[in-house]
């Protein structure tokens, strides 16, 4: 009777138990990980270390030059609290949040009906509108700031022609916040617009379909369909431009400075003179942080106030 070798299996060598799940689990890790390594590193070193060195900032009376840092605990909040130009900056950062947002949000989703389409024509205003959006705040403050110059801009030049004394927008305490705000809303209403135009074109067309074989006004297609259907985007514009507006400060350190008489001071504008020009490190890093509490907080209300289900 001849002997053999069953076929399949090697002779010499025994059956080796496959690895367990966990350890194969940790192998299919280890290649993603390498390559994640080096964006972790320079997150880790550049953005994660900044911010857990700021919240230490805060916790003393941290001054650039100073011999000794003084700790203070939650001293720097304390007197943050007790500050009349915190308590200024933040009324002027809420007028400024809330009048861009419910700005750019009422006039992106009106702009993104009406140029919805994808005719040459719409393209053109799209790309017109859009436009401000790429260019730095910087650029547009230095711009705007010469146009409503009441001796050498071009507004100033109009009213005088006609016949108007020329105001000066920049320099009138009731006149320069809603001056500031007007150029943040022309800025940005094209990112707006472009957002929407995205969620517009995501609403499934059978929907307004079915609703104009049941006769439904334009209005009520609005109404009824569009605004439930764009409810995820509606939520991300909102939250991307109150984040942006919360953190508004080259337009105000460009154009007013802060003034007149502290009534276009932002939060980030009082961050900002604080620790770069006071020199207040541990102040300005206590600042920086209630900044991030309120922006947490009212994301927080958005979210649960926007909030949607898939079958909706």
């Amino acid at each position: 009777m001849s002997t053999g070798t069953v076929t399949g299996v090697r002779p010499g060598r025994p059956d080796r138990a496959p690895a367990p799940a966990s350890r194969r689990r940790r192998r299919r890790w280890v290649p993603g990980l390498l390559f994640l390594a080096p964006s972790l590193l320079i997150l880790g070193v550049f953005v994660l270390w900044p911010i857990l060195q700021s919240l230490y900032y805060s916790l003393f009376d941290w001054t650039v030059g100073a011999d000794q840092q003084t700790f203070l605990g939650l001293g720097n909040y304390i007197a943050l609290f007790h500050d009349s130009r915190f308590w200024n900056a933040l009324g002027v950062t809420l007028i400024y949040t809330v009048a861009s947002v419910v700005l750019l949000v009422v006039l992106g989703f009106l702009f993104a009906l009406a140029l919805q389409g994808e005719n040459l024509l719409t393209r053109i205003v799209r790309s017109a509108l859009f436009f401000p959006t790429i260019v730095s705040l910087v650029s547009i403050g230095l711009v705007w700031k010469f146009l409503l110059d009441p001796k050498i801009g071009l507004l100033g030049g109009l009213m005088d022609m006609v016949g108007l004394t020329p105001v000066d927008w920049l320099h009138t305490p009731g006149l320069a916040l809603p001056s500031v705000i007007f150029v943040g809303v022309w800025k940005s209403v094209g990112f707006s617009m472009i957002i929407f135009v995205g969620g517009l074109k995501a609403v499934p067309v059978d929907r307004y379909e079915a609703a104009r074989l049941d006769g439904v006004s334009r209005a009520q297609l609005v109404r009824y369909i569009t605004i439930p259907s764009i409810r995820p985007t509606l939520l991300f514009a909102t939250l991307i431009l109150t984040i942006q507006s919360f953190q508004v400060f080259d337009l105000v350190y460009v154009m007013t400075g802060g003034g007149p008489l502290f009534t276009t001071d932002s939060l980030v504008n009082l961050l900002y003179r604080s620790g770069f020009v006071d020199y207040k490190t541990g102040y300005a890093a206590a600042i920086s942080w209630v900044l991030f509490a309120i922006i947490m907080i009212i994301s927080a209300l958005q979210l649960r106030f926007f909030r949607y289900d898939d079958v909706d």
